[in-house]
């Protein structure tokens, strides 16, 4: 691949796309006197010329809104699914996962922030050498494209572009996302999304202004909208003394359960990371996390943390494993045709 420039929030540095050519016209956004307003995202940034909107990576260039980082690739790696994480989806597979620059949020315990602010070099992948890619990788157990590592949504005009021909090419597309978008974009992007993990940071829209610096509200509509288009799962990064409560805790299974409760949740282990000092998340509060979960959630499980039977999938009705886990490797289901070895029900788990 192609050099291409690095892309910080620096709004003085000229933008090129070296030799894909001009800049992409972005989607979702309209004139108001010599400034654009973006539309794809809840902040609905109102943009002069020559500079940003909130995510660094749409820009006014010219009168118009431009996609800055089209074809701009920051990492490509062949994951396994599990480090999504996705863990009903396709379980012991492996997917070609794809990030760029740039987020619509800013949260202060960002663990990917050098991806996010433009910290590391990028270069040049089109949607269709992305598809060819990811067409290649099945010799190694690929079944798609993740579009993750920085938040995708903002990346949309791509993201949609790869996804259609990823999806002619009868491989899966998955979403690791914030879930900060309106509904009109993620309405034109869902038909072709087959799985996607949510990130729910808190409960309380307190938390999402503070220490994320963005709406808290909008993440919960997406997953409710995209329920039972796609596969869903969901991840609670869970922060001492900020959304680990009991409460909070509650709260949160609370609402997934009145949505279904065989939404796949994460819990998932925080550690000092960005702007953030706080020590890592304690065992204990990870461990009240799942116990409360596990009463009202079919399927609950603990991220970046080892606790025990926390990570294997179990059968909600007679409580085998029907999926072994360690680490980021997992075992064949142990299903019949489609259902629990043992006793036969029905286990969620999409193959």
């Amino acid at each position: 691949m192609n050099g291409a420039p690095t892309l910080g929030r620096d709004e003085s540095r000229p933008y090129t796309t070296g030799p894909m050519g001009e800049l992409r016209e972005a989607a979702y956004w309209s004139v108001e006197g010599e400034r654009v307003r973006c539309a794809l995202c809840p902040h609905h940034c109102l943009i002069a010329e020559g500079k940003q909107g909130l995510c660094g990576v749409r820009g006014n260039r010219g009168g118009r809104l431009r996609a800055l980082t089209y074809g701009v690739v920051t990492a490509a790696n062949l994951d396994p699914i599990e480090k999504k994480p996705l863990y009903h989806f396709h379980p012991g597979s492996a997917i070609l996962s794809l990030g760029s620059w740039g987020c619509n949020l800013s949260c202060d315990f960002c663990q990917n922030w050098h991806i996010s602010t433009g910290e590391v070099p990028g270069s040049h992948l089109s949607p269709q050498e992305a598809a060819d890619l990811a067409v290649r990788e099945e010799r190694r157990g690929n079944i798609g494209i993740s579009y993750t590592y920085n938040e995708p949504l903002i990346w949309f005009e791509y993201v949609l572009d790869t996804s259609r021909l990823v999806r002619e090419r009868g491989l899966k597309n998955v979403l690791v996302t914030n879930g900060e978008i309106e509904e009109g974009p993620l309405e034109e992007l869902l038909p072709y999304i087959d799985a996607m993990n949510v990130d729910i940071k808190a409960m309380a829209d307190d938390f999402y202004r503070r220490l994320c610096h963005g709406p808290g509200s909008v993440p919960r509509r997406t997953v409710e909208r995209a329920l039972g288009r796609c596969h869903v799962e969901v991840t609670n990064l869970l922060i001492p003394g900020e959304n680990d409560s009991a409460e909070q805790v509650g709260a949160l299974v609370d609402w997934v359960a009145g949505l279904s409760d065989r939404i796949p949740v994460h819990f998932s282990r925080y550690h000092p990371a960005h702007k953030m000092t706080k020590p890592p998340t304690p065992l204990a509060s990870l461990e009240q996390a799942y116990r409360i979960a596990s009463e009202k959630l079919k399927y609950v499980y603990v991220g970046n943390a080892r606790l025990p039977n926390a990570s294997d999938t179990r059968c909600p009705s007679c409580g085998a494993v029907v999926v072994e886990r360690d680490g980021f490797s997992a075992s064949p289901p142990r299903l019949s045709d489609g259902r629990c070895g043992e006793c036969g029900s029905e286990v969620d788990l999409v193959t």
